[in-house]
Protein backbone atom coordinates (compact mmCIF):
# COMPACT_ATOMS: atom_id res chain seq x y z
CA UNK A 1 0.00 0.00 0.00
CA UNK A 2 1.19 3.80 -0.61
CA UNK A 3 2.29 4.76 2.93
CA UNK A 4 -0.25 7.66 4.01
CA UNK A 5 0.59 11.05 5.09
CA UNK A 6 0.70 11.68 8.80
CA UNK A 7 -1.90 13.81 9.41
CA UNK A 8 -4.64 11.35 7.43
CA UNK A 9 -2.35 8.18 9.39
CA UNK A 10 -3.97 5.89 11.78
CA UNK A 11 -0.87 6.28 14.87
CA UNK A 12 -1.17 3.80 17.84
CA UNK A 13 1.51 4.60 20.53
CA UNK A 14 2.06 1.44 22.94
CA UNK A 15 2.95 2.29 26.22
CA UNK A 16 2.15 5.51 28.67
CA UNK A 17 5.24 5.80 30.08
CA UNK A 18 7.68 9.29 29.82
CA UNK A 19 8.65 8.36 25.96
CA UNK A 20 5.13 7.19 24.81
CA UNK A 21 3.67 10.59 26.19
CA UNK A 22 6.36 12.48 24.98
CA UNK A 23 5.53 11.48 21.71
CA UNK A 24 1.89 11.74 21.70
CA UNK A 25 1.84 15.37 23.18
CA UNK A 26 4.32 16.51 20.23
CA UNK A 27 2.37 15.02 18.20
CA UNK A 28 -0.54 16.77 19.51
CA UNK A 29 0.76 20.18 19.70
CA UNK A 30 1.02 20.15 15.50
CA UNK A 31 -2.08 18.62 15.27
CA UNK A 32 -1.69 15.38 14.63
CA UNK A 33 -3.84 12.72 15.91
CA UNK A 34 -2.93 9.87 17.78
CA UNK A 35 -3.78 7.07 20.30
CA UNK A 36 -2.12 6.09 23.30
CA UNK A 37 -2.59 2.42 24.52
CA UNK A 38 -1.58 1.13 27.98
CA UNK A 39 -2.01 -2.00 29.62
CA UNK A 40 -2.86 -0.13 33.36
CA UNK A 41 -6.03 0.58 34.69
CA UNK A 42 -5.46 4.35 35.05
CA UNK A 43 -2.92 6.53 35.48
CA UNK A 44 -2.31 6.20 38.88
CA UNK A 45 -3.33 2.27 39.83
CA UNK A 46 0.55 1.56 40.06
CA UNK A 47 4.10 3.17 42.13
CA UNK A 48 5.13 4.69 39.16
CA UNK A 49 9.19 4.00 40.59
CA UNK A 50 11.59 6.55 41.34
CA UNK A 51 13.27 9.94 40.80
CA UNK A 52 14.92 10.87 37.48
CA UNK A 53 17.54 13.17 36.07
CA UNK A 54 16.49 14.88 33.20
CA UNK A 55 19.78 16.70 31.27
CA UNK A 56 19.55 19.27 28.95
CA UNK A 57 20.57 17.59 26.01
CA UNK A 58 18.26 14.94 25.96
CA UNK A 59 15.58 14.93 28.37
CA UNK A 60 14.62 18.51 28.61
CA UNK A 61 15.49 19.63 25.02
CA UNK A 62 12.45 17.05 24.34
CA UNK A 63 9.85 18.38 27.25
CA UNK A 64 10.96 21.96 25.29
CA UNK A 65 9.58 20.46 21.88
CA UNK A 66 6.61 19.20 24.07
CA UNK A 67 6.34 22.81 25.42
CA UNK A 68 6.21 21.47 28.90
CA UNK A 69 9.99 22.74 30.18
CA UNK A 70 8.54 25.73 32.46
CA UNK A 71 6.63 23.36 34.02
CA UNK A 72 9.29 20.72 34.63
CA UNK A 73 11.70 23.34 36.35
CA UNK A 74 8.62 24.28 38.64
CA UNK A 75 8.70 20.52 39.69
CA UNK A 76 12.02 19.60 39.41
CA UNK A 77 14.29 19.17 42.67
CA UNK A 78 17.79 20.85 41.59
CA UNK A 79 18.75 19.96 45.24
CA UNK A 80 19.01 16.52 44.22
CA UNK A 81 21.52 16.74 41.97
CA UNK A 82 24.13 16.56 44.80
CA UNK A 83 26.10 12.92 44.25
CA UNK A 84 28.14 11.54 47.45
CA UNK A 85 30.70 8.72 46.68
CA UNK A 86 30.89 7.30 50.22
CA UNK A 87 32.91 3.64 51.35
CA UNK A 88 31.38 1.26 53.07
CA UNK A 89 31.93 3.04 56.41
CA UNK A 90 30.01 5.54 55.31
CA UNK A 91 33.14 7.89 54.90
CA UNK A 92 32.92 10.41 52.15
CA UNK A 93 35.45 10.88 49.18
CA UNK A 94 33.20 12.69 46.73
CA UNK A 95 31.18 15.11 47.14
CA UNK A 96 29.32 17.07 44.18
CA UNK A 97 27.02 19.94 45.60
CA UNK A 98 25.43 21.69 42.13
CA UNK A 99 26.13 25.10 41.67
CA UNK A 100 22.82 28.07 42.17
CA UNK A 101 21.34 27.79 39.16
CA UNK A 102 22.62 24.36 37.66
CA UNK A 103 19.99 22.95 35.37
CA UNK A 104 21.90 20.89 34.25
CA UNK A 105 20.07 17.19 35.42
CA UNK A 106 17.66 18.35 38.12
CA UNK A 107 15.60 15.66 39.48
CA UNK A 108 11.95 15.20 39.48
CA UNK A 109 9.93 11.69 40.61
CA UNK A 110 9.07 9.22 37.39
CA UNK A 111 5.33 9.67 38.93
CA UNK A 112 5.22 13.77 38.39
CA UNK A 113 6.57 13.33 35.36
CA UNK A 114 3.55 11.06 33.91
CA UNK A 115 1.18 13.29 35.47
CA UNK A 116 2.81 16.12 33.58
CA UNK A 117 2.71 14.38 30.59
CA UNK A 118 -0.65 12.95 30.56
CA UNK A 119 -1.98 16.57 32.08
CA UNK A 120 -1.08 18.05 28.46
CA UNK A 121 -2.67 15.66 26.48
CA UNK A 122 -6.18 16.14 25.26
CA UNK A 123 -8.71 13.82 26.77
CA UNK A 124 -9.18 10.13 25.55
CA UNK A 125 -5.82 9.98 24.05
CA UNK A 126 -4.61 7.39 26.65
CA UNK A 127 -6.96 4.11 26.50
CA UNK A 128 -6.18 2.45 29.68
CA UNK A 129 -6.78 -1.00 30.36
CA UNK A 130 -5.63 -2.10 27.20
CA UNK A 131 -2.93 -4.84 27.33
CA UNK A 132 -1.40 -5.23 23.82
CA UNK A 133 -1.00 -9.39 22.25
CA UNK A 134 0.02 -9.55 19.08
CA UNK A 135 1.02 -6.89 16.11
CA UNK A 136 0.07 -8.67 13.09
CA UNK A 137 -0.08 -7.39 9.12
CA UNK A 138 2.33 -6.66 6.45
CA UNK A 139 5.00 -4.83 7.12
CA UNK A 140 3.94 -1.99 4.51
CA UNK A 141 0.65 -1.74 6.70
CA UNK A 142 -2.10 -1.30 7.98
CA UNK A 143 -0.94 -3.52 11.10
CA UNK A 144 -3.38 -4.82 13.38
CA UNK A 145 -3.08 -4.42 16.98
CA UNK A 146 -4.40 -7.36 18.85
CA UNK A 147 -5.61 -6.73 22.29
CA UNK A 148 -5.88 -9.42 25.62
CA UNK A 149 -9.43 -8.38 25.77
CA UNK A 150 -10.12 -10.02 22.55
CA UNK A 151 -10.69 -6.30 20.71
CA UNK A 152 -8.14 -5.11 17.72
CA UNK A 153 -7.96 -1.94 15.82
CA UNK A 154 -5.96 -1.18 13.05
CA UNK A 155 -2.87 1.35 12.50
CA UNK A 156 -0.97 2.84 9.74
CA UNK A 157 1.93 3.42 12.24
CA UNK A 158 1.92 1.66 15.70
CA UNK A 159 4.95 3.06 18.06
CA UNK A 160 6.84 0.36 20.18
CA UNK A 161 7.08 2.69 23.91
CA UNK A 162 6.19 -0.73 25.73
CA UNK A 163 9.46 -1.03 27.61
CA UNK A 164 11.64 -3.90 28.06
CA UNK A 165 9.17 -6.93 26.95
CA UNK A 166 7.94 -4.80 24.21
CA UNK A 167 5.17 -6.93 21.96
CA UNK A 168 5.69 -4.18 19.33
CA UNK A 169 9.66 -5.04 19.17
CA UNK A 170 8.67 -8.82 17.68
CA UNK A 171 7.02 -7.38 15.06
CA UNK A 172 10.30 -5.82 13.86
CA UNK A 173 12.79 -8.06 15.86
CA UNK A 174 13.70 -11.04 17.47
CA UNK A 175 15.50 -9.77 20.11
CA UNK A 176 14.94 -10.40 23.61
CA UNK A 177 16.54 -8.61 26.93
CA UNK A 178 19.36 -10.99 29.12
CA UNK A 179 20.38 -11.03 31.99
CA UNK A 180 23.21 -8.85 32.87
CA UNK A 181 24.16 -10.60 35.54
CA UNK A 182 23.49 -8.11 38.02
CA UNK A 183 20.64 -7.26 40.63
CA UNK A 184 18.93 -4.63 42.31
CA UNK A 185 16.99 -4.99 45.41
CA UNK A 186 15.13 -1.85 45.92
CA UNK A 187 14.12 -0.31 49.86
CA UNK A 188 11.60 2.08 50.15
CA UNK A 189 12.07 4.57 53.10
CA UNK A 190 8.98 7.29 54.44
CA UNK A 191 8.81 10.33 56.24
CA UNK A 192 13.17 10.62 56.14
CA UNK A 193 13.50 13.69 58.37
CA UNK A 194 11.42 12.69 61.01
CA UNK A 195 11.63 8.51 61.17
CA UNK A 196 15.22 8.21 59.49
CA UNK A 197 16.77 11.44 60.42
CA UNK A 198 20.61 9.75 60.66
CA UNK A 199 20.10 8.18 56.94
CA UNK A 200 19.16 11.42 56.05
CA UNK A 201 22.02 13.11 57.47
CA UNK A 202 24.20 10.32 56.01
CA UNK A 203 22.75 10.34 51.92
CA UNK A 204 21.80 14.35 51.85
CA UNK A 205 19.61 15.97 49.50
CA UNK A 206 20.27 14.03 46.43
CA UNK A 207 21.76 10.77 46.22
CA UNK A 208 24.95 8.65 47.49
CA UNK A 209 26.90 5.43 46.02
CA UNK A 210 29.12 3.26 47.92
CA UNK A 211 30.65 -0.49 46.76
CA UNK A 212 33.49 -2.54 48.02
CA UNK A 213 34.01 -4.23 45.03
CA UNK A 214 31.19 -7.33 45.18
CA UNK A 215 28.04 -5.42 46.00
CA UNK A 216 27.10 -1.64 46.03
CA UNK A 217 24.36 0.60 47.90
CA UNK A 218 22.86 3.47 45.99
CA UNK A 219 20.65 5.60 47.78
CA UNK A 220 18.50 8.04 46.30
CA UNK A 221 16.13 10.91 47.82
CA UNK A 222 12.88 11.37 46.17
CA UNK A 223 10.16 14.10 46.65
CA UNK A 224 8.02 14.35 49.84
CA UNK A 225 10.32 13.17 52.25
CA UNK A 226 10.45 10.03 50.33
CA UNK A 227 14.15 7.93 49.33
CA UNK A 228 14.80 4.41 47.92
CA UNK A 229 17.93 2.42 47.98
CA UNK A 230 19.23 0.15 45.50
CA UNK A 231 20.94 -2.42 47.10
CA UNK A 232 23.24 -3.83 44.37
CA UNK A 233 24.62 -7.28 43.79
CA UNK A 234 26.26 -10.20 41.46
CA UNK A 235 23.99 -12.71 41.33
CA UNK A 236 22.06 -15.53 39.74
CA UNK A 237 18.91 -14.23 38.29
CA UNK A 238 16.90 -17.00 40.44
CA UNK A 239 19.22 -15.98 44.00
CA UNK A 240 15.85 -15.54 45.71
CA UNK A 241 14.72 -19.14 44.90
CA UNK A 242 18.26 -20.69 44.98
CA UNK A 243 18.54 -19.31 48.53
CA UNK A 244 15.40 -20.67 49.82
CA UNK A 245 14.21 -17.21 50.01
CA UNK A 246 10.37 -15.93 49.04
CA UNK A 247 9.80 -12.15 47.40
CA UNK A 248 7.75 -11.31 50.43
CA UNK A 249 10.30 -13.18 53.12
CA UNK A 250 11.23 -9.79 54.20
CA UNK A 251 13.07 -10.66 57.34
CA UNK A 252 14.69 -13.73 55.63
CA UNK A 253 15.90 -11.72 53.02
CA UNK A 254 17.22 -8.73 55.53
CA UNK A 255 19.12 -11.19 57.22
CA UNK A 256 20.58 -12.96 54.14
CA UNK A 257 21.66 -9.58 53.04
CA UNK A 258 23.03 -8.61 56.80
CA UNK A 259 25.27 -11.86 56.03
CA UNK A 260 26.53 -10.48 52.30
CA UNK A 261 27.26 -7.03 54.15
CA UNK A 262 28.29 -8.28 57.49
CA UNK A 263 32.08 -5.83 56.87
CA UNK A 264 30.07 -2.50 56.08
CA UNK A 265 29.57 -0.45 59.23
CA UNK A 266 26.41 0.11 61.06
CA UNK A 267 26.04 3.51 59.83
CA UNK A 268 25.35 2.45 55.76
CA UNK A 269 23.75 -0.87 56.84
CA UNK A 270 20.63 1.11 57.61
CA UNK A 271 19.95 1.20 54.38
CA UNK A 272 19.62 -2.56 54.63
CA UNK A 273 17.90 -2.37 57.99
CA UNK A 274 15.87 -0.07 58.17
CA UNK A 275 13.65 0.22 55.05
CA UNK A 276 9.94 0.66 55.34
CA UNK A 277 8.10 -2.37 54.00
CA UNK A 278 9.21 -4.68 51.45
CA UNK A 279 12.11 -5.69 49.41
CA UNK A 280 11.36 -5.48 45.55
CA UNK A 281 14.18 -7.95 43.16
CA UNK A 282 15.10 -5.90 40.09
CA UNK A 283 17.20 -8.04 37.94
CA UNK A 284 19.46 -5.93 35.23
CA UNK A 285 17.92 -7.02 31.80
CA UNK A 286 19.93 -5.66 28.50
CA UNK A 287 19.40 -6.09 24.62
CA UNK A 288 22.11 -7.52 22.82
CA UNK A 289 24.40 -4.73 21.20
CA UNK A 290 23.79 -3.57 18.73
CA UNK A 291 20.14 -4.07 18.31
CA UNK A 292 18.87 -2.87 15.05
CA UNK A 293 16.28 -4.19 12.40
CA UNK A 294 15.14 -4.45 8.88
CA UNK A 295 13.22 -0.87 7.96
CA UNK A 296 9.59 -1.44 8.42
CA UNK A 297 7.31 2.02 7.12
CA UNK A 298 4.54 0.67 9.80
CA UNK A 299 6.19 -0.01 12.94
CA UNK A 300 8.76 1.31 14.71
CA UNK A 301 10.63 1.12 18.35
CA UNK A 302 11.82 3.91 21.04
CA UNK A 303 13.29 3.84 24.43
CA UNK A 304 14.02 0.50 25.84
CA UNK A 305 11.44 -1.29 23.21
CA UNK A 306 14.34 -0.24 20.94
CA UNK A 307 17.74 -0.59 23.11
CA UNK A 308 17.04 -1.32 26.45
CA UNK A 309 20.39 -0.54 28.84
CA UNK A 310 21.53 -0.90 32.38
CA UNK A 311 20.04 1.88 34.28
CA UNK A 312 22.93 4.20 34.50
CA UNK A 313 20.88 7.74 33.91
CA UNK A 314 20.37 7.29 29.94
CA UNK A 315 17.36 5.44 29.35
CA UNK A 316 14.75 7.80 30.18
CA UNK A 317 16.57 10.91 28.63
CA UNK A 318 17.10 8.66 25.72
CA UNK A 319 13.71 7.44 25.21
CA UNK A 320 12.18 11.39 25.78
CA UNK A 321 14.31 11.91 23.13
CA UNK A 322 13.46 9.36 20.54
CA UNK A 323 10.01 10.41 21.19
CA UNK A 324 11.00 14.09 20.27
CA UNK A 325 12.92 13.21 17.44
CA UNK A 326 10.14 10.77 15.96
CA UNK A 327 7.18 13.20 16.35
CA UNK A 328 8.96 15.68 14.78
CA UNK A 329 10.43 13.77 11.74
CA UNK A 330 6.67 12.80 11.37
CA UNK A 331 5.45 16.25 11.63
CA UNK A 332 7.80 17.15 9.00
CA UNK A 333 7.97 14.44 6.25
CA UNK A 334 5.39 13.77 4.00
CA UNK A 335 4.54 9.98 3.86
CA UNK A 336 4.85 7.83 7.54
CA UNK A 337 7.37 6.04 5.76
CA UNK A 338 9.82 8.55 4.88
CA UNK A 339 9.34 10.04 8.30
CA UNK A 340 10.20 6.63 10.06
CA UNK A 341 13.16 6.26 7.70
CA UNK A 342 14.58 9.54 8.81
CA UNK A 343 14.31 8.92 12.67
CA UNK A 344 16.04 5.51 12.88
CA UNK A 345 18.35 7.35 10.58
CA UNK A 346 19.36 9.04 13.87
CA UNK A 347 18.43 7.14 16.56
CA UNK A 348 19.91 3.46 15.66
CA UNK A 349 23.44 4.43 15.36
CA UNK A 350 23.07 6.77 18.34
CA UNK A 351 21.73 4.24 20.83
CA UNK A 352 24.22 1.01 18.94
CA UNK A 353 27.00 3.87 20.14
CA UNK A 354 25.84 4.62 23.28
CA UNK A 355 25.04 0.71 24.13
CA UNK A 356 28.54 -0.17 23.29
CA UNK A 357 29.76 2.17 25.98
CA UNK A 358 27.14 0.95 28.26
CA UNK A 359 27.76 -2.77 27.80
CA UNK A 360 28.64 -4.16 30.49
CA UNK A 361 28.39 -0.86 32.85
CA UNK A 362 26.39 -2.43 35.05
CA UNK A 363 29.21 -4.32 36.72
CA UNK A 364 30.66 -0.51 37.36
CA UNK A 365 28.35 -0.03 40.02
CA UNK A 366 29.92 -2.57 42.24
CA UNK A 367 33.58 -1.41 41.78
CA UNK A 368 35.57 0.83 43.98
CA UNK A 369 36.33 3.76 42.47
CA UNK A 370 39.92 5.24 42.94
CA UNK A 371 40.77 8.51 45.46
CA UNK A 372 38.64 11.01 44.35
CA UNK A 373 37.00 9.25 42.02
CA UNK A 374 33.51 10.11 41.85
CA UNK A 375 30.67 7.98 39.46
CA UNK A 376 27.05 8.73 38.68
CA UNK A 377 24.91 5.99 40.16
CA UNK A 378 22.43 3.99 38.95
CA UNK A 379 19.07 5.57 37.27
CA UNK A 380 15.79 3.76 38.47
CA UNK A 381 14.83 0.80 36.92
Amino acid sequence: MNSPTPANARISIIGAGPGGLTCARILQRHGIPVTVYDRDPDGSSRDQGGSLDLHEDDGQLALREAGLLEEFFALARFEGQEMRQMDPAGSVHAHHVPDVGDKDSPEIDRGQLRDLLLGSLAAGTVQWGRTLESVSGPADGPRTLTFIDGTAVEADLVIGADGAFSRVRTAVSPATPLYTGVSFLEAWFDDMEIAHPELSELVGKGSAHAADGERGLFAQRNSGGHMRVYIMRRVPMDWLAAKGLRPDDTEGIRAHLLGEYAAWSPRTLRMITDNDGAYVDRPILALPVPHTWEHSPSATLLGDAAHLMPPLGVGVNLAMLDASELALALVRSATIDDAVRDYEKTMLPRSIETARMLEGAAESLLAVPGPGEGRPGPAQP
